[in-house]
């Protein structure tokens, strides 16, 4: 099956910037997904007339195999997209084995479409980017061995990327006018987290979660109304029937910590709400829960960020990871800032997910800043994003 799309995100509609979305799906289920913008980048940010960079980007962290071809940081010639959730839905989540396996059938497959795509051969390439942490340690291998593999054979200079920045970079790819200094919020199933992007590669995290993330949240949720798995695309659809007032549930806030998260509580209280439901032999409103959920996590992700570009004295808040593709999210961050005056920035949905694009616009970054990994580079699961998330996961570096 092949499907050919045009997708516009609504945010870059007065920029005219169009992407080019061409799908297929092979025999097992496994989603191919190639990615293109029509803008070319000639000049730098300065309207300087510059060369090219042109890098390969590799991401293997969790359940995608991606590979892309990015041009200066912000063109994508090619990001290839290999899906495995039709695999893991059938456990419920995403089993670790099965994706390195699945990493390793199809990472060759990407890189040589990828190059395809983008009319390119591999000795074009000015480096080979590479998602080294954090993330399931048996997929982040595959990638990272690749990787190594190709810039050994070639001579091609490899640079390991953060993943968390990639997601955050991901906005500069449809936001051609973005620079740093700005506050952006990451969330996604594993972390939730605020962060002030000083420059090009330069991070202070100024809040993250203390205990579970929001995807995570949302698929703890979503498995317990019996909705499945991915759990946020489906409690996001489900809100869409709902009464986001239906139920109140509760915003937590950390007195020590104003831009920390914590949403255990609010997955507890969601749990107790359905086990009491049972009991009482009460019928449970599926729509009607989903969407009190998700506003009481929209809620605190959007207080806590503005909050964050007022005291931080920003005018600028940008969105990143999964959960940043979802609808309530998106619209309600989008009004925020436009009450507030402030400039918002979110990718469109398919670059919100794990892909290449993202790690091949941080590598440009990392790459004009000297940064160059060697044969040494090795898979980091637990990968901190600067010297504050140290603090809880201090025996994680």
């Amino acid at each position: 099956m092949i499907a050919d799309m045009q997708f516009c995100d609504e945010s870059n509609e007065m920029e005219n910037i169009m992407i080019n979305i061409d799908q297929k799906t092979d025999d097992d289920g496994v989603i191919f997904m190639s990615v293109h913008t029509e803008e070319s980048s000639k000049t730098d940010e300065d309207g300087n007339v510059q060369k090219n960079v042109e890098i390969l980007a590799i991401e293997s962290s969790c359940d995608e195999t991606a590979a892309a071809v990015v041009r200066n940081g912000r063109e994508v010639l090619s990001n290839v997209i290999s899906s495995q959730i039709a695999l893991h839905t059938l456990y419920g989540g995403v089993v670790p084995e099965i994706a390195s396996r699945k990493h390793i059938e199809k990472i060759n497959y990407c890189i040589e479409a990828a190059l395809h795509e983008a009319g390119r051969k591999l000795q074009d390439m000015d480096a080979i980017a590479v998602t080294y942490g954090p993330g399931l340690v048996g997929a982040l291998l595959v990638g990272v061995s690749e990787a190594k593999a190709l810039s050994f054979a070639t001579g091609i200079p490899l640079i390991g990327v953060h993943h968390i920045e990639g997601h955050i970079s991901a906005n500069y790819i449809e936001n051609k006018d973005l620079k740093p200094p700005f506050v952006c919020l990451v969330v996604s199933g594993g972390h939730s987290h605020l962060v002030v992007v000083k420059n090009y590669g330069q991070y202070e995290i100024i809040g993250q979660t203390r205990d579970d993330a929001a995807g995570e949240a949302f698929d703890k949720v979503a498995r317990a109304i019996g909705l499945g798995y991915p759990g946020g695309p489906k409690i996001d659809l489900a809100a869409r029937e709902g009464n986001a007032d239906a139920i109140q549930f509760p915003r937590v806030k950390i007195e020590d910590a104003a831009y920390d998260f914590s949403f255990s509580g609010l997955k507890s209280a969601v749990l107790n709400y359905i086990n009491q439901s049972k009991m009482q032999g009460q019928e449970i409103n599926k729509p009607d829960l989903a969407a009190s959920f998700q506003k009481a996590v929209v809620d605190v992700l959007v207080e806590h960020s503005m909050r964050a570009v007022k005291e931080f004295g920003y005018n600028k808040l940008a969105i990143a990871g999964g959960v940043a593709s979802n609808s309530a999210l998106r619209t309600a961050m989008q009004r925020a800032c436009e009450k507030a005056g402030v400039e918002f920035y979110r990718p469109s949905p398919v670059l919100c997910t794990d892909n290449a694009a993202m790690i091949g616009t941080a590598g440009y970054y990392e790459y004009l800043n000297g940064v160059r990994s060697g044969m040494d580079l090795n898979a980091v699961p637990n990968l901190p994003l600067g010297d504050r998330e140290r603090r809880f996961h201090a025996n994680q570096s």
